[in-house]
């Protein structure tokens, strides 16, 4: 399962707030695609399926699908907002390599 830092669950948590929707969680996953193989995809989401693996971080519930798991486990999710890189990152220790943009990984 993926971990989300202090700053991504604090990011997202306020991001969520500002979508006034019940029951939003953070829907990470791992798709087939990008330039290396797979490519990760977040988004927000209220459809939990018994099969999803779930953790909550804070006040943010993190669900991922079970072909997505395995993939992101040990996974870390963080967010920084600094003047030379701002935005989500995702520290995954089972990518044997990822491509230039840092967008997917094989």
């Amino acid at each position: 399962m993926i971990t989300l830092t202090d700053q991504a669950s604090s990011k997202v948590s306020e991001l969520i707030e500002a979508e006034n929707e019940e029951g939003l969680a953070l829907r990470v996953a791992v798709r087939p695609g990008g330039c290396s193989g797979f490519s990760y995809e977040m988004y927000f989401d209220t459809d939990i399926t018994e099969g999803d693996a779930t953790a909550t971080f804070g006040d943010v519930q993190v669900v991922v699908d079970p072909s997505s798991a395995m993939l992101l486990d040990g996974a870390t999710l963080d967010y920084s907002d600094g003047l030379q890189s701002a935005g989500f990152s995702i520290d995954n220790p089972n990518a044997q390599r990822s491509c230039g943009c840092g967008q997917s990984f094989s």
